[in-house]
């Protein structure tokens, strides 16, 4: 196999919200709640709902920028990539990346739709909530059938509610949900209770993946004073916490045949982790009671959890460690972790290196996500259609233009002496400056102003 042949399934991107999205979607008499897109006089684009304002900042949509430019730009849309929040640009920027298929978290909504939790009137968030959805199903991913995968958010506020909204997000045509990797966050009871047990019934009877992306930053920065890169360098781990919780909770138990797809996760701690969980229990399950019916901690792991990784040459070599038959890949466009548009040959230099044979080259590009999305582009397109040589030579046909974008350089977050690296300090003080709760957005709580960011 060549670069070139390889067939592509990102299984975690992200969206930025188009400005009209609700407005053809939400019921007649939300007409004065619903969330609304402003354009400020100094040029930053926000989403304003129930009297919070919600900012685009910080790596959300850095993509195409120059990377020593990267910081708590973009704030607008004139400064992204249309691809950000455009369909068909965004198609383009995926033909011109070799992608054939993509999952695609929400922005303003949050991972999973806290922002429609957090709504005082449950009504109109449960409201926003479903145009949400319906908007992702039919607008979005409904306008490339086989391109891109539907995914739904869910009112975590009410399971029972959540359940339904499962069912009904199915019927039409959705099999994926964002589900909040640590919902004590959101102030709601753990995996340890029965409180969620109706969403888990409904995934397992429907056959749902629920995906857990990254989204507790509480663990991640020892100190004000610590670089920004710690707090990115910590982030992927923060899944292995999500993983040993979830396999020592009833939930694996109660419901074997639930499917969890860890998001933005890496790979190359996994072996590691399946190794610690099963000493653990080798050790101390004799007086912590825990009981696995004869199995080991890490195959209820490999049983129930997939993993994705975008650049990850350890996860790659050590992948039969990891559990190949659950690796999934993904870009992250358009985050700052992006390898766009260069994603195919950052991939295929692991792979490479790694001397991975084609079948299992076919197995964590595209197959373990086929089966676990449910979005198979091979029933709406030729295999040589849809290569990332192939979707290449398209993008060049659309004229998409992959240079850098220009910009004025101002991205930049500057630091306190302008000399050093750039600190959680200095990023705490550059979000406030903007208008928005320092404290709250470096630890992922809410606030009066909420910063659009990851």
């Amino acid at each position: 196999m060549k670069l070139e042949d390889m067939v592509l399934f990102s299984v975690d991107d992200h969206i930025i919200e188009p400005p009209d999205m609700f407005d053809s979607r939400m019921p007649a008499k939300f007409a004065d709640g619903w969330p609304k897109h402003h354009h400020a006089e100094n040029g930053d684009d926000f989403w304003s709902f129930e009297g919070r304002i919600l900012k685009y900042m910080g790596s959300n949509a850095v993509v195409g920028r120059p990377r020593e430019e990267y910081g708590f730009e973009p704030s607008s849309l004139s400064q992204m990539r249309p691809g950000c929040y455009d369909v068909h640009a965004r198609i383009g920027d995926m033909n011109a990346n070799g992608i054939a298929c993509s999952i695609n978290f929400g922005s303003m909504s949050g991972f999973c739709g806290e922002t429609f939790m957090q709504a005082k009137d449950k009504a109109l968030g449960l409201a926003a909530l479903q145009a949400w959805n319906d908007w992702h199903i039919e607008d979005w991913a409904g306008a490339y059938p086989g391109r891109l995968a539907p995914m739904a958010i869910l009112p975590l506020w009410d399971p029972q509610l959540a359940a339904a909204e499962v069912r009904r997000v199915k019927a039409k045509g959705c099999n994926v949900i964002s589900f909040h990797p640590n919902p004590i966050m959101l102030g709601l009871p753990s995996f340890h209770t029965d409180y969620w047990d109706p969403i888990w019934q409904v995934c397992v009877d429907e056959e749902i993946t629920i995906c857990l992306h990254f989204a507790d930053g509480s663990y991640s920065v020892p100190s004000p004073d610590s670089p920004v890169d710690v707090m990115i360098s910590n982030m992927p781990i923060g899944l292995y916490r999500v993983a040993s919780d979830l396999v020592y909770s009833p939930v694996l138990r109660k419901f074997p045949a639930i499917q969890f797809a860890m998001s933005e996760s890496g790979a190359g701690w996994v072996p590691y982790m399946k190794q610690r969980i099963d000493c653990v229990f080798r050790l101390h399950s004799q007086w912590t009671r825990q009981d696995f019916d004869g199995k080991r901690p890490s195959e209820i792991f490999d049983r129930n959890f997939a993993t994705s990784f975008i650049d990850d040459p350890v996860g790659v070599l050590l992948r039969h460690e990891v559990g190949i038959q659950n690796m999934t890949w993904e870009v992250d466009y358009p985050h700052a972790d992006c390898t766009w548009p260069q994603s195919p040959e950052t991939l295929w230099r692991d792979l490479v290196a790694a001397n991975v044979p084609d079948d299992e080259i076919e197995i964590m590009t595209h197959r373990n996500a086929i089966r676990l999305f449910k979005l198979d582009p091979f029933k709406h397109f030729k295999r040589e259609e849809i290569t990332v040589g192939a979707l290449r030579q398209k993008a060049k046909e659309m004229g998409v233009d992959t240079s850098p974008m220009k910009t004025d350089g101002a991205g930049r977050p500057p630091s306190e002496s302008d000399r050093g690296p750039v600190s959680m300090r200095d990023m705490a003080k550059q979000i406030a400056e903007a208008g928005g709760g320092a404290a709250g957005a470096a630890a992922g709580r809410p606030d009066e102003t909420i910063m659009v960011t990851q």
